[in-house]
């Protein structure tokens, strides 16, 4: 398990995505959850947006 510091967040953003329901959201390791989607190509254009 990695502990870092508030400041500090990972060099590389994995992303992927979730299904719940009949909705996507996309997540990523460094916590960050993006809003539920009906659309899978919507959460992954979030998840791409995060990443960069």
């Amino acid at each position: 398990m990695l502990n870092l510091h508030e400041d500090c967040r990972p060099v590389t953003h994995r992303t992927s995505t979730v299904e719940r329901g009949s909705f996507c959201f996309a997540t990523c390791d460094c916590g960050w959850r993006g809003p539920a989607r009906r659309a899978r190509d919507k959460a992954r254009k979030d998840a791409e947006e995060h990443a960069r």
